[in-house]
């Protein structure tokens, strides 16, 4: 091999069209989709990752706990599943990130405040912020 490769991009992976959502479905989002596509971004779904099924209730962030509506907590598969994602990041030189807003994993900026009722707060879920820590740049299908 010769030359110089860019670095992929890490994107959620249901932003790619892949069903890895708490409700069994997908979000993709076109140019991400041709990222992945074109080879230039790895597909990547932390709460799969820390063995969460799919489909799975809901959850939120509440400080620094993942509790689902009913009040189930998946605060370790939830950290399990980020420490993972960051593994396969860091393995593949990734530089940048489009994440799922508002998700308690990818949420960049805003998340959901932890009520179940939509209302959004400042903040970041858990895999953002771990990307964040290893000056990895986040943005969200939001920002494109």
């Amino acid at each position: 091999m010769s030359g110089q490769r860019a670095s992929l991009i890490v994107v959620s992976a249901c932003l790619a069209g892949i069903r890895c959502r708490y409700d069994g479905k997908s979000r993709p989002v076109d140019p991400v989709v041709e990222l992945v596509r074109a080879g230039k971004a790895l597909p990547l779904c932390p709460e799969q990752l820390g063995g969460l099924p799919t489909p799975r209730s809901p959850h939120e962030r509440v400080k620094d706990r993942f509790l689902s509506k009913s009040g189930t907590d998946a605060t370790e598969a939830f950290k399990r599943g980020a420490n993972e994602a960051l593994r396969i990041v860091l393995l593949a030189g990734c530089k940048a990130a489009i994440l799922k807003s508002r998700s308690p994993s990818c949420g960049s900026g805003r998340i959901y405040d932890g009520t179940f009722t939509g209302r959004l707060v400042a903040g970041n879920g858990i895999f953002a912020e771990a990307l964040k820590a290893h000056h990895i740049e986040v943005m969200t299908e939001e920002d494109l």
